[in-house]
């Protein structure tokens, strides 16, 4: 399919609220597309135009200006595309009109990713199912309700907001950095001290844009206090507390003490980069890291609501064996 085709292109414009958005983020909120993963599919595939040039997805936007578009064939409202498969359901912690606050399980994405559109179920795909309807998305950005994200591998509570008013207070609050946030980690190595604040700016890395990395110069500013809950030989459970939300943020942080996280593939300090588990531990199969609790406003009546998800089954059971074979005394 190209510019010659005689299918009908789909016009849409570019209102005022859209200023100097991407391309590819106007695109996914098309509900022709979807997602930016099949926006870009268009762009390559030459099947979106804007006063008639070549665009590319990084294209910014301006108020009044005309997207055309035809839709991929085998694209379908996300609605149908995940009813194909397999959608576990949610643990729900606490659910009213304006919020759904779950435990979130190890091995999900928070928000559709553009690598597996039709293949891999999200948060924001469970919480479609669950409610029977999507949750709001703000801007154009394929993540409905989710407001804050946990990594894949990374278990534990998150906050969804299930209405425009919500999301925005929600989001506010996470800005003002007046959300509490509470993770539990296990790591490779014996902590220095007892407790300690790593304050170091966090920069997304210039080869691999999938990771972070901690800088002495520019970068964002970011800083995450810890308090060690268990120490064994070779090891170190803490508690964390990020002051700040940036990606990736405890897993770089603990790394650049030289603290990796058991099972974490990505940041591996340089103490521990070939560092395996004891002989007989059991393997959790993620990384080590989950968010226990979660402190935050009601966006309707403003009390204060706290939230706790259990330790997961798979992270039990390897503190379980470090007690009983490894522990420090």
């Amino acid at each position: 399919m190209n510019e010659g085709s005689q299918d009908t292109w789909i016009q849409r414009l570019v209102a005022p609220t859209q200023a100097r958005v991407r391309l590819d983020v106007f695109l996914a909120g098309q509900p022709e597309l979807g997602t930016r993963g099949f926006a870009r599919l268009a762009i390559e595939r030459g099947q979106v135009r804007v006063l008639g040039a070549k665009v590319r997805p990084g294209l910014m936007l301006l108020p009044g200006q005309v997207v055309e578009f035809l839709p991929i064939p085998e694209t379908r409202p996300r609605a149908e595309r995940i009813a194909a498969l397999e959608v576990p359901p949610l643990q729900v912690l606490h659910e009213d009109a304006y919020i759904l606050v779950i435990h979130k399980p190890a091995g999900i994405p928070s928000h559709p990713t553009e690598q597996a559109d039709r293949l891999e179920i999200s948060v924001a795909d469970m919480a479609l199912v669950h409610c029977g309807h999507d949750l709001p998305r703000i801007g154009g950005v394929d993540r409905p309700g989710i407001v804050h994200r946990l990594d894949r591998e990374t278990s534990g509570v998150m906050v969804l907001a299930k209405t425009e008013e919500s999301f925005h207070f929600l989001q506010a609050q996470f800005k003002a950095r007046t959300v509490r946030k509470e993770y539990r980690a296990l790591a490779h190595g014996e902590a220095r001290f007892d407790s300690d604040h790593v304050t170091r700016n966090i920069v997304q890395h210039p080869i691999h844009p999938d990771r972070m990395l901690v800088t002495d110069e520019g970068g964002r500013e970011a800083e995450t206090f810890y308090e060690v809950l268990e120490r064994f030989t070779g090891f170190t459970h803490f508690r964390c507390l990020p002051k700040t939300g940036r990606t990736h943020q405890i897993r770089v942080h603990l790394a650049s003490i030289g603290h990796s996280l058991v099972g974490d593939r990505m940041y591996r300090s340089r103490q521990h980069m070939h560092a395996t588990l004891p002989e007989g531990a059991p393997e959790p199969g993620r990384h080590c890291l989950h968010a226990l609790r979660l402190r935050f406003a009601h966006p309707r009546t403003h009390e204060e609501l706290e939230f706790d998800a259990p330790m997961p089954a798979e992270m039990e059971r390897l503190l379980e064996w470090l007690r009983e074979h490894r522990r420090r005394t």
